[in-house]
């Protein structure tokens, strides 16, 4: 399978990021088209006050961002994973944090919000607090794509390894995890994340990032850090963006996803460990 990532620099500004998502869409879309295009998470809007992002949720389906997408789906006959966009839901005062994905006809297959939210504060005492607007999904989502079995995670998701542990029992080939990590956590945890992520579950790992900067609230800069990756199962590095606008993208070898399995059978030795008794030694637990 060819897969093609689009890293973005997205800001408080729905028209200028959509133009941006578009032109670059369109440009992975000439010459040899990719089976499936990756857009990273927020393409549609990143940064603002609360309110902000309370007015720029929009409808899933018949929003401005979405209808964008199917219609690219459609002209270009290749399927994209729309990173992550506002969504909200009528009859509810919450909005979500969602990841569509269409197939080459423009028509959606499925969708998953975020479940993971988002609420750190950051080495140099900055506060992220997702959970002030965004409620949490409480669904995954697996879905099957020009011969490979997807799942789907967004951003802080990354850190939770049971998440990925139970897509890995529905047999995924590929986790997409559309993300915009800060500067801080990304330069020592991002690759690292992905690598195992990729190991651990003997998958292909796409990682698709926000780059650049945008004002925050504040008035601070708020720094994004880029670094889109394309991981294989054995943990290599297939395809890496730097810290500006990029695509990238790489061939899916499911051959080497056998070849993994077959030396490591990881599947096969896996144990529910749930409910193991646990023996402990020192003071009760917190």
């Amino acid at each position: 399978m060819k897969i093609s990532l689009i890293q973005m620099s997205s800001q408080p500004d729905r028209a200028f990021n959509l133009r941006q998502a578009r032109r670059l869409m369109e440009e992975a879309c000439q010459g040899e088209k990719p089976d499936l295009l990756v857009l990273p998470e927020h393409f549609d809007w990143t940064g603002g006050t609360v309110e902000d992002k309370r007015a720029a949720a929009d409808l899933i389906p018949g929003g401005e961002a979405y209808e964008l997408v199917r219609s690219l789906a459609r002209e270009t006959g290749v399927a994209i994973h729309a990173g992550s966009l506002l969504e909200r839901r009528p009859g509810d005062d919450r909005i979500y944090n969602t990841s569509v994905v269409f197939d080459a006809r423009g028509e959606e297959i499925g969708r998953y919000s975020k479940i993971h939210l988002f609420d750190i504060t950051a080495p140099d005492g900055k506060r992220y607090a997702e959970s002030d607007v965004v409620a949490s999904g409480d669904e995954l989502f697996v879905y099957e794509i020009a011969g490979f079995r997807v799942g789907c995670a967004i951003c802080y998701d990354l850190r939770f390894s049971r998440l990925f542990d139970r897509l890995a029992s529905f047999d995924v080939d590929l986790v997409i995890v559309p993300a915009a990590f800060t500067q801080q956590t990304g330069q020592d945890h991002w690759e690292v994340l992905c690598r195992a992520r990729a190991i651990e579950f003997q998958c292909f790992l796409a990682a698709c990032g926000q780059c650049g900067s945008y004002p925050a609230p504040d008035g601070e800069r708020r720094f994004m850090f880029g670094h889109s990756l394309l991981i294989d199962p054995w943990g290599r590095i297939l395809a890496g963006a730097e810290d500006d606008i990029a695509l990238i993208g790489a061939e899916l070898d499911r051959s080497l996803l056998d070849k993994v399995r077959q030396m490591i059978p990881m599947r096969e030795h896996r144990r529910s460990i749930d409910r193991l008794p646990v023996r402990l030694v020192g003071p009760p637990l917190r």
